[in-house]
């Protein structure tokens, strides 16, 4: 006699509904997080580029003079070392002591591809 209930969810179905709630937490904050990120990003460009505006202005009525050969020198090393390890870096900040990195890191990116 077959019954007419469905049968109770075993392996893979029992595991992923124990992961649900970790899963939708770690997608939600990596979303949130990844808006946060572009919007301080952008906000962060925006004050780089008036501080370049008034150092020209200044340079322009000779109250400044500004070796901007010396500024690349300077900043080179710390791009460098940016692209090739900032990343990383945050991505291990971000995802330290979490137990769904995975579900944030996907959260993280899309949150930054978002447009909110």
């Amino acid at each position: 006699m077959s019954s007419l209930l469905p049968a109770a969810p075993t392996g893979v179905a029992d595991t992923l509904k124990s992961l649900l709630p970790d899963l939708s937490v770690g997608a939600l904050l990596g979303f949130a997080t990844g808006v946060a990120l572009r919007h301080v990003g952008r906000w962060a460009l925006v004050g780089l580029g008036l501080l370049f505006i008034t150092l020209q202005v200044l340079a322009y009525f000779d109250l400044v003079s500004v070796n901007w050969l010396r500024v690349q020198a300077l900043a080179g090393p710390w791009l460098a070392q940016g692209r090739e390890n900032g990343g990383a870096w945050l991505t291990r900040l971000l995802t330290a002591n979490l137990p769904f990195a995975g579900a944030f890191t996907a959260g993280l990116l899309l949150g930054l591809r978002a447009r909110v």
